[in-house]
């Protein structure tokens, strides 16, 4: 009989890596010449990325060693937990208002994001409970009403801050883990349709938003207003052809495009290293979540496998938005690109599903 793995998915470690790596070396391109003009030192977000890379990196390969009992055993309390998160966040005098939401919490520098950690906790939740009622599945009522609610409870306090990104990966990634669990399709379906309707509601309920659909439709429209990001974004991303400018050498960071370092880092990355470099970051991408496929595939038990499709889920979700986003192919969400861009919730929560993703791949038989 096969044994179990000793040691975690080099493929996967290789993969992160390279792309924590080319994350932090993007961060001090992308944000030296914004970091100069509002700090006097360009090395002001890429010292705070490089330590947030550290911890995370840390806390990935402590996860990847620890008992997978505990995955279990804090499904439940850990979702709790960032339920309370999302409510104090929101008090007014506590929460932290950044870019017109309040989605932070933190004392001085230190601050979190608890809708980021909110995703990982949901994961967790959804693969116990859909592991422990995999037989109700089929009830709508009996299996699906109980995590459905769950997940559109934290939608909506997550759309109260407002934060419609971060919101839409968590409901994304929650409904490929029901699918994978054995939903029925005709209940998808369902679900699919109320969520375009949904969606559409959220839509012409912020004047916001409708620009933004508008700008993404036609940018050019506004070029100074709601198209203003996505075309200087195009501005980035086409002159870059095969090769780019060369690193450090962006034109639309000077100024031009708004915080190049954190949700549009995709574009400084593609003008200063061209179509391959960028290409290189999508094949990592690629790599990532089909590594982590095939650990959801290889494992033991039902709740690990769905761990596993919720991590490599969530990444694969967010980096597709993101990208997605700053080619404009999407209408601007305001999310984060996986591993690469600058923050230390979201960096320290990828590292951390990662971390979960090593853990399961030393069981894979």
């Amino acid at each position: 009989m096969p044994k179990d793995r000793t040691s975690p998915d080099f493929v996967i470690v290789i993969a992160i890596l390279l792309l924590v790596t080319i994350g932090v070396i993007m961060v001090y391109s992308a944000s030296a010449a914004y970091a100069h003009h509002n700090y006097g030192d360009s090395l002001y977000y890429a010292k705070r990325q490089l330590l947030f890379a550290a911890v995370g990196v840390f806390l990935m390969f402590l996860i990847a060693q620890a008992d997978p009992k505990l995955f279990v055993r804090w499904a439940k309390p850990g979702l709790l937990l960032c339920f309370l998160l999302l409510l104090v966040v929101l008090i007014p005098g506590v929460g932290i208002l950044r870019n017109g939401a309040r989605s932070w919490l933190g004392i001085g520098a230190f601050s979190i994001q608890p809708s980021e950690f909110t995703k990982l906790g949901m994961i967790a939740f959804l693969a116990r409970y859909l592991s422990e009622n995999a037989s109700r599945l089929h009830s709508f009522f009996r299996g699906l009403l109980l995590p459905l609610s769950v997940i559109g409870a934290a939608f909506g306090l997550i759309m109260l801050q407002p934060d419609l990104g971060t919101g839409a990966v968590l409901v994304g990634t929650g409904i490929v883990m029901i699918f994978c669990a054995g939903a029925r399709m005709k209940h998808l379906f369902g679900l699919a349709m109320a969520g375009v309707a949904g969606f559409a509601g959220l839509v012409l309920a912020a004047p916001y938003r409708i620009q933004r659909i508008v700008a993404f439709l036609n940018p050019w429209q506004d070029p100074l207003g709601a198209g203003y990001q996505v075309i200087q974004s195009l501005y980035a991303v086409g002159p870059g052809g095969l090769l780019g400018l060369g690193l450090g050498m962006s034109r639309q960071k000077h100024l031009y495009l708004p915080e190049p370092h954190t949700d549009f880092i995709f574009s400084i990355l593609a003008e200063e290293l061209g179509f391959l470099g960028a290409g290189t970051v999508i094949l990592l991408f690629a790599v990532l979540v089909w590594r982590g496929l095939r650990v959801a595939i290889a494992a033991p038990d039902r709740f690990s496998a769905l761990l596993a499709v919720g991590v490599s889920a969530m990444i694969a979700i967010q980096a597709i938005i993101n990208i997605g986003v700053v080619t404009g192919a999407f209408p601007i969400t305001g999310i984060t690109l996986p591993f690469l861009s600058y923050g230390g919730s979201s960096l320290i929560l990828t590292l951390t599903g990662a971390g979960i993703l090593l853990n399961l791949s030393r069981r894979i038989r």
